[in-house]
């Protein structure tokens, strides 16, 4: 199969297209032909910096495809459907072998490209809004980088809770954009003060919740805009910032801060997580949520996808098609 490889980290240029050995379908192992790979934050870090757990190594968390083959010990899955699984490493190629726990069937109407931005990104922000977040309705919700794939799945699944959204850009026009998935106020945080602006939005409250994505900096402008007693809801460092932030506000606010790995949530609780991104397929499905695709690249062309992404011009998802 051709897939995206690396032998060292570093930059986009690390990338080359190569052939490589079709992964093993083993007894408890489902193949997939991958019809598209929805690049995450997670694997943009790990290509500039990560661990290479193979050599050469396939970086990605997550696409979506046709399953192509079954091993004799699955139960439940079979070929033809359409899936998106999820995975340590190995998105980047023609094809992925991963356990049956980490598949999700979704219909046969819905765009492959589509199905590939689900799992990660709204069960992401589902965990941060509600089971670590504990957002309640009439509460006020930050989002920090609105336009990212997290961003827009918490603006969307805190807006349909009964939650006031403000979400972060950094440009006029994407903030302006956000407002068709619920953002009832966007800050162009690169023209404004976060803190001054969450407090003249809420009167003087302060976010009762911020979903953080960012880190470093960002982290620290997140806890000056808390409300007394609010939470942040930490789920990464996508601002590559090697400085650790300055935290000590929280506790001046009696504030609190919530660190978040969903990866973590499949392993400890995989009936809980598979029931909530059964459900989130389901609305993505009838219309309920909406997945963003800005642009879609051929899977020779990662390092021209990952550039693009580190220059911050994205709204929604990046894709690469095999």
């Amino acid at each position: 199969m051709k897939a995206a490889v690396y032998y060292e980290t570093g930059a986009p240029d690390v990338f080359s297209y190569e052939d490589v050995p079709d992964p093993r379908l083993r007894p408890k192992s489902v193949l997939i032909r991958v019809g598209a790979v929805a690049i995450q934050g997670g694997d943009v870090l790990h290509r500039a910096g990560g661990d290479l757990a193979t050599h050469p190594h396939i970086v990605g968390y997550q696409a979506a495809g046709i399953i192509e083959a079954v091993g004799e010990a699955v139960t439940g899955l079979h070929p033809g459907q359409k899936a998106v699984a999820t995975m340590p490493f190995g998105s980047h190629a023609e094809l992925v072998s991963v356990p049956p726990q980490a598949v999700y069937v979704v219909p046969d109407s819905m765009d492959v490209k589509v199905a590939a931005c689900i799992p990660v990104e709204f069960g992401t922000a589902h965990d941060c809004l509600f089971e670590f977040g504990g957002l309640r309705a009439g509460e006020t919700v930050l989002v920090q980088a609105g336009a990212s794939g997290v961003g827009l799945a918490a603006v969307q699944l805190a807006k349909r809770a009964g939650a006031t959204v403000l979400a972060t850009a950094s440009s006029d026009e994407r903030v302006e954009r956000l407002a068709e998935f619920g953002c009832d106020h966007g800050i162009n945080y690169l023209k404004h003060d976060l803190a001054a602006e969450t407090f003249r939005f809420t009167k003087g409250h302060g976010a009762d919740l911020v979903v953080d994505s960012v880190g470093g900096k960002t982290l620290e402008a997140s806890v000056a805009a808390l409300a007394y007693r609010g939470r942040i809801a930490w789920v990464g460092s996508a601002g590559r910032e090697s400085d650790p932030p300055q935290l000590s506000g929280i506790m001046q606010k009696n504030a609190s801060i919530h660190g978040v790995f969903l990866g973590a949530e499949f392993a400890a609780q995989p009936d809980r997580t598979r029931r909530i991104l059964g459900e989130v397929i389901e609305r993505v499905a009838t219309g309920d949520l909406r997945v963003v695709v800005d642009r879609a690249f051929p899977l020779s062309e990662a390092a021209e996808a990952h550039r693009y992404i580190e220059s911050r011009q994205a709204f929604g998802r990046v894709v690469l098609v095999p």
